[in-house]
């Protein structure tokens, strides 16, 4: 009795947060990337972890999260975009993509994503794009200098696009968004920036069928200045919505028709990231004088478990090699068992 009341508070707390909290949602993913329906939580210290795993490659630690079927051991995704928007917790996306509740959120990078591609595939050309346009933070790697060599990267840079023919502010209906505004100008030129990504990965699908697999970061944090000078109750923040859904709906498709949907393509949502965990320090004399409380181990390190095999059968096959040696040496009758007595033995009777 008591286990089912527990599983229901559990889920009802699940369906609540996922109804009134951050979110994170799978706008696509191929075939052989299966994400399960139901409102489970994920942690947001744990999206680099599922980046990783939609795209093939291991991680430290197991991820206990049902969200995410086993994939197939011989395909993996071409590319992965994760797109971070701050200032909301949730958009209005079609009712039959995946979405799930975003527990915890912390701010993360997919930086160790990205050092995983480097690693595996230094060889080839993958293209790795990390972007913040509101903080003009900017990493890119490998093909990327190349395929993003036009991308205006800097605020001055996309207010410049902005003024420019083709640009969001021709071709978006604006209605209550002012082009005067600065906190309008900088979501429209985060919206620009997804139609540009989009058009230069159009123009660059070569590098699509590669074996080195794409990563694609953005965090956008206009809409989170669109709440700060209008409040979540305006017109201005409601066709904000509308824009921006629309827009990442666009690259979604964009970036799944240049893959061949062989892609995943998230969006976390987020109203405001809660400040990372800090550990107090302590001084040497305080930690030995102390002591642990439980009086634990240390953690090992993570190739504890392979470096200790490694080391234990080595020494174990070379011990029974000595052994057998030795045994064979000691019990060897140089008159049967010496080539070199049979050979100087012959030798001698010739002579």
């Amino acid at each position: 009795m008591n286990q089912i009341i527990t599983s229901t508070v559990f889920a009802f707390v699940s369906l609540l947060s996922g109804v009134l909290g951050d979110s994170l949602t799978v706008l696509r993913s191929p075939s052989y990337v299966t994400f399960q329906d139901g409102q489970w939580p994920i942690s947001g210290e744990k999206v680099p972890d599922l980046v990783s795993l939609t795209m093939g490659f291991s991680v430290r630690e197991d991820l206990d999260w049902p969200g995410l079927a086993a994939g197939s051991l011989f395909q993996r995704p071409r590319a992965n975009a994760l797109i971070v928007v701050r200032g909301v917790d949730t958009l209005d996306f079609p009712k039959n993509i995946s979405s799930y509740p975003l527990e915890n959120p912390v701010p993360f990078t997919l930086d160790s994503v990205a050092n995983t591609v480097h690693t595996l595939f230094a060889d080839s050309t993958p293209v790795v794009l990390q972007l913040a346009p509101s903080e003009e933070r900017l990493y890119m790697m490998g093909m990327a200098n190349t395929v993003f060599e036009d991308l205006p990267v800097t605020l001055q840079q996309i207010r410049g696009r902005l003024s420019q023919d083709g640009s969001v502010l021709t071709s978006l209906p604006l209605i209550s968004l002012s082009r005067n505004n600065e906190a309008d100008l900088l979501f429209l030129s985060e919206v620009q920036v997804l139609y540009d990504i989009s058009a230069l990965l159009q123009k660059h699908k070569h590098l699509a069928k590669d074996p080195a697999p794409d990563l694609y970061s953005l965090e956008l944090a206009g809409l989170e200045e669109i709440v700060r000078r209008y409040g979540p109750d305006s017109p201005q923040f409601a066709d904000a919505i509308r824009i921006l859904t629309s827009a990442l709906q666009k690259f979604a498709d964009d970036v799944a028709n240049v893959y061949s949907n062989n892609a995943v393509v998230e969006v976390v949502t987020v109203k405001t990231f809660e400040a990372p965990l800090t550990r107090k320090s302590r001084s040497i004399l305080q930690i030995s004088n102390q002591g642990s409380l439980y009086n634990l181990a240390y953690k090992y390190d993570y190739d504890y478990a392979v470096v200790f095999n490694i080391v234990l059968w080595l020494m174990i096959v070379l011990a029974l090699a000595v052994i057998v040696i030795s045994y064979n040496l000691w019990n060897m009758d140089p008159g049967y068992d010496s080539i070199i007595y049979r050979m100087t033995n012959q030798k001698i009777r010739l002579d």
